[in-house]
């Protein structure tokens, strides 16, 4: 016997590490999974050669070894087998896996461990602590801003920036900006900037969704990878090379009109309005109203498909200034207010060309900033 492991935490890791192997590949064995011992650990890898993540999950360890095995192959049957004990046995000749669990089987071809690319190791450079909610949170509230498609890689990306006790990330895709901020376990000597692939950030949401303590980010001297350490995995993404849009630019100093209203009544009349705005363009109308002849302020939230109908809204509102007027793409909206924390959320504008600038009470070092959608009033 080779390895013998818990089927719940192998199902969990190869959930996990899978998520690193490309749907196609140019290098076959990047569908493989690398499994191998690691003293009384089971350690599996997978990479699609711009991320790789390791994970390590308990296991008894007969003896030392290392294979890859086709990922989706493995990951499959081992789901489809009862809670408990795999039994895991390496064979030279021919070279794959035999598995057992209760009274089922299977063998795997596999592939020699060496034929694997080599994941980077990153040991040397700079390292920054963060707790894990703190990050968690920030990555939640940033990642969505960044851009999607590669017409400008730099936009692909994360920017991040740590100084002092503090961390800063910032997206941006054109048509908004996210930038939030996150506070280190330790303070940092000195100032560093970077940018990650907004992809790799979204993996480490995803491997932090349960986890506490702190998450440790090692950056290459040369600046060409990240390192990020959390509890039982490694996540190794290469950087992004460029310039990052100078985004303190974008934020616009001061605004005309400030409404703050309840995070939940906005949430629930943009929606309402989304509905209507899928055959519209996809656009929602906010109309600000300040506050006259003891009457509270509000905030009107509207759209209209011209043959279906049109839809309107209106929320009491804290404003301050003068009446405003502007349209928001629907999703840009959505998206900002899924992420959001209950309690109010401030909207800055000044013009219907104006763009409007989102603030939380519950995330004081939040902002995003949405490009507005010209329509006629």
């Amino acid at each position: 016997m080779w390895v013998t492991v818990l089927q719940e935490n192998l199902s969990r890791a190869l959930a996990g590490v899978g998520r690193a192997v490309p749907s196609r590949a140019t290098l076959p064995v990047t569908l493989n999974v690398l499994l191998q011992t690691d003293h009384s650990r089971l350690k599996l890898t997978a990479t699609n050669l711009e991320i790789a993540i390791s994970t390590w999950i308990g296991a008894q360890v007969e003896h030392e070894g290392a294979i890859t095995i086709p990922a989706r192959l493995l990951a499959e049957f081992v789901n489809s087998l009862p809670t408990g004990k795999i039994q895991v046995e390496l064979s030279d000749q021919p070279k794959g896996i035999s598995l057992t669990c209760s009274r089922f089987s299977a063998r795997m071809a596999g592939t020699d461990a060496d034929e694997f690319p080599p994941i980077p190791t990153v040991t040397d450079g700079t390292i920054a602590r963060v707790p894990a909610a703190q990050l968690r949170g920030a990555i939640s509230r940033v990642a969505m801003a960044a851009a999607t498609d590669d017409s400008r890689p730099v936009l692909t990306g994360i920017k991040v920036e740590i100084e002092g006790d503090t961390m800063t990330l910032a997206a941006a895709d054109g048509f908004r900006l996210g930038v939030d901020q996150a506070k280190l376990a330790t303070p940092f000597e000195g100032k560093i900037g970077f940018i990650v692939p907004a992809k790799a950030f979204q993996e480490v949401h995803r491997f932090i969704s349960d986890q506490s303590g702190d998450v440790e980010l090692t950056v290459s001297e040369n600046r060409s990878q990240v390192l990020f350490r959390l509890t039982n995995t490694e996540i190794v993404s290469q950087l992004i090379q460029g310039n990052f849009p100078d985004y303190a630019k974008l934020i616009p100093a001061t605004n005309g009109t400030e409404a703050a209203v309840d995070l939940h009544a906005f949430q629930q009349a943009v929606k309402a309005a989304s509905i209507f705005a899928r055959d519209g363009s996809g656009i929602v109308r906010l109309h600000i109203t300040p506050s006259e002849d003891g009457e509270p302020g509000k905030v009107t939230v509207s759209s209209k498909a011209e043959e279906l109908g049109e839809n309107k809204s209106e929320i009491d509102a804290r404003v301050k200034g003068d009446e405003a007027k502007v349209a928001f793409d629907a999703r840009f909206l959505l998206d900002v207010l899924s992420v959001l924390d209950k309690g109010e959320v401030t909207l800055g504008t000044t013009t219907p060309s104006s763009p409007g600038v989102f603030r939380s009470k519950a995330h004081p070092g939040y902002t995003y900033v949405v490009m507005p959608m010209f329509v006629q009033w």
